[in-house]
């Protein structure tokens, strides 16, 4: 089976959209801002998807996109107290939702590359996942049963000798390098970071809390381990900066008790988003963004 690319949300992405727009609009959320740092320069830009927009972690700022307000760009603008910030990250968002407007359950968005400007400063750029549609291994990868039963996911991805997804990664690295230096032409003076993709899992899972075999989890580390270092290797051919967030992350994975994890299992334990990052993990992926463009 080969992974393929798709158009839009993952099947992950569409329950949390449709959750966050149910949860959100019942509970009248509105958007909030809060706290600041010392007074700076930077004129910020946050490009990217679900990863990055933090879907039902609140306060909820634009609920098509299910943008949070305390996602890590927004932890990150208050720390510098920057002089702008503009983020339009949104859960579902592909490589080709920086070129063109991104439909949403509320509306079209417009091209996330529209926010950029001639006086952008710093611009971070969350984007990739989607293109192969790479975080649905979390749903292909559910099992009701332990190994030697039910149906393992990672022999499923092999044809021909060739890992599905390592070929739609290795495809897909032209394109974040053009993305890169498409951020570039609109903001030239902006220092640009890609930012990778947390630890979902731990080695050998932690079936059945998290109904994914041992080998399957494997497989997952395995996968989004290539997916970021092709990333990396993008942002260093690229003249970008990278922000890991897979080390730190680790020991921080879906398998860890509230409170100590950063990203959610399958039935959430806090409001966040299946397989996506709470506000403890936003606030995590803040100091990692932090200590990075330092």
């Amino acid at each position: 089976m080969q992974p393929r690319p798709v158009r839009g949300p993952s099947r992950l992405g569409l329950i949390a959209r449709a959750a966050a727009v149910l949860l959100l609009a019942a509970a009248g959320v509105t958007a909030t801002a809060s706290g600041a740092g010392a007074a700076s320069a930077e004129r910020y830009v946050a490009l990217g998807d679900s990863a990055a927009s933090g879907p039902l972690v609140l306060p909820q700022t634009h609920l098509g996109c299910t943008r949070s307000g305390n996602n890590y760009a927004g932890y990150v603008a208050r720390a510098l107290g920057v002089a702008a910030f503009k983020d339009v990250t949104c859960s579902g968002a592909d490589t080709t939702d920086f070129y063109s407007p991104q439909g949403t359950d509320l509306g079209d968005v417009p091209p996330q590359l529209d926010a950029l400007s001639a006086d952008t400063t710093l611009v971070t750029v969350h984007i990739g996942a989607n293109d192969i549609d790479l975080l649905d291994l979390a749903t292909d990868c559910f099992n009701w049963l332990p190994a030697p039963f039910g149906d393992p996911c990672a022999d499923d991805y092999n044809e021909g000798g060739q890992d599905g997804w390592r070929t739609a990664t290795d495809g897909l690295k032209p394109t974040i390098r053009q993305v890169v230096a498409d951020v570039r032409a609109r903001a030239p003076q902006a220092r640009i970071f890609l930012v990778g993709y947390a630890t979902y899992m731990p080695k050998n899972g932690c079936y059945p809390t998290v109904p994914v075999q041992g080998g399957d989890a494997n497989y997952i580390r395995t996968t989004l381990t290539y997916f970021n270092a092709m990333l990396r290797s993008a942002a260093s051919e690229s003249g970008a900066g990278y922000v890991d967030l897979q080390t730190p992350s680790e020991g921080h994975d879906a398998c860890k008790p509230p409170g100590t994890r950063w990203v959610e299992p399958y039935i959430p334990g806090s409001i966040a988003a299946p397989f996506h990052p709470n506000r403890v993990g936003m606030e995590n992926y803040s100091r990692a963004v932090l200590a990075t463009i330092a």
